[in-house]
């Protein structure tokens, strides 16, 4: 056992240039662990909550209270326990916060502490942090499968498309590095494409560019150009993934496409996606239903779980108790694992686990407001998930998570890359099958 002697939080800056914490973990041998909390900009209801200080010094967005909550309460509780029982540090946090949504500590206080123990025990044992979790929950390791985003919308861009995200994945590909080439050359195409039309306005929150689009359509149609323009044959060697976030534009089963001035109701919205996966090769799609509206999204799964990966963010909020409900009820196959979403880390382990008793995907993600906390590379591949979603292709809170499972992949060889067993349960899987 190595004891927990000291934790301090500070205030640091995230990616939007919003306060956020760090926190460090001693141990009494001197070992140090150290994780930021990143934040969310379109949030789920159910989900953990940052705790923001108020009134009008930085927007109302300083963490001084959720500082004081490290550095006092957190502090005091986890000193001396052992810094390898992640379970028992997280039940200890837990039981000073018995609101829901972490309202009193402050999800941003108890996840970056969460992180930062499971960091520390890692450097205790001397071993990289993937090495640690896969040690330490009995999973094998392997590198994820990107989902890197092209586009931003939604809140990520001003919601100058009505959709979230327009994605590519590489499930063709044969090694992290092979994703990193071929999305440099979809990235960059997708770029020229949309200046030589006038429709680039910058990069948006993720890295992704910024578009100019009279349709959320024309988003596919352009990522589709830009697939063809880079050498590639859309639905081969690459697929494109969705994040709809529909509870952003979206309450009770009606939804307002702002972009095209349009009103739906749960049917016309699940016929106007199901004409995109006939039309598109679209594997993955994220939030298709609002998080208020089940009858949508069991409806969705019913008609295109057999085709598509169909993942739970908002709508499952990395809650193991809400993925088993889904699965009783026949909605979603997948979920998305963020370690903020739920709070601490031991949460969001039940999550996978509970995802993947059940056969389901797990695809652990960032935020939008990032930092240069590399952790998530380290838990998706550690914990053996399959896809990472960390935002775009640009700006270096993106970049330093994608370059970390570079340096992961030359520790654990590329026949630990698990490329496109993901999917193999989607339309794009079957279609493997087929040439074998």
């Amino acid at each position: 056992m190595t004891a927990i002697s000291e934790i301090k939080g500070r205030r640091v800056w995230d990616s939007r240039g919003h306060p956020t914490v760090e926190v460090d973990v001693r141990l009494e041998n001197g070992v140090l662990g150290r994780a930021i909390a990143p934040a969310g900009a379109s949030r789920g209801a159910r989900e953990a909550i940052d705790l923001r200080d108020g009134g009008t010094a930085l927007g109302g967005k300083d963490v001084q209270s959720a500082l004081a909550n490290v550095n006092g309460p957190i502090a005091n509780a986890l000193k001396g326990l052992n810094s390898t029982d992640q379970t028992g540090v997280d039940a200890a946090i837990l039981a000073l916060d018995l609101s829901p949504l972490k309202e009193t500590l402050g999800g941003n206080a108890t996840v970056a502490t969460s992180l930062a123990v499971l960091h520390s025990a890692g450097a205790d044992a001397k071993k990289p942090l993937w090495r640690h979790v896969a040690d330490h929950y009995g999973t094998a390791p392997a590198l994820p499968l990107p989902e890197i985003q092209i586009f931003g919308g939604g809140a990520h861009a001003g919601r100058r498309v009505d959709i979230q995200d327009f994605m590519i994945m590489v499930p063709g590909a044969a090694s992290f590095e092979e994703v990193m080439e071929v999305t440099n050359e979809i990235y960059f195409a997708a770029g020229d494409i949309m200046a030589q039309k006038g429709k680039l306005a910058g990069v948006a929150d993720e890295g992704g560019w910024w578009p100019v689009f009279d349709s959320n359509e024309e988003a596919l149609e352009t990522l589709v150009s830009a697939i063809e323009k880079a050498g590639e044959t859309p639905g081969e060697r690459v697929v494109i993934s969705l994040d709809i976030a529909a509870s952003e534009f979206g309450k009770s089963g009606k939804y307002n496409l702002a972009l095209e001035n349009r009103d739906m109701d749960s049917g016309d919205l699940i016929d106007m996606l199901g004409g995109w996966i006939d039309a598109y090769p679209i594997a993955s799609i994220e939030d298709p239903l609002g998080e208020d509206d089940p009858e949508g999204m069991i409806e969705f799964t019913r008609r295109f779980g057999n085709r598509v990966q169909i993942i739970g963010d908002d709508y499952l909020v990395t809650n193991a108790h809400l993925v088993e409900e889904a699965a009783t009820a026949g909605a979603c196959n997948a979920v998305l694992v963020k370690v903020n979403q739920a709070g601490t880390v031991t949460e969001s382990i039940d999550t996978f686990k509970a995802a993947r008793a059940r056969n389901w995907g797990a695809i652990v993600s960032a935020r939008s407001g990032e930092t240069e906390d590399a952790s998530i590379s380290h838990l998706s591949t550690g914990l053996g998930g399959g896809q990472l979603k960390v935002g775009s292709f640009t700006r270096s809170e993106r970049m330093v998570k994608w370059n970390e499972c570079l340096r992961i992949q030359e520790a654990l060889g590329s026949d630990k890359y698990v490329a496109g067993l993901p999917l193999a349960n989607t339309w794009w899987g079957a279609k493997q099958k087929e040439k074998q």
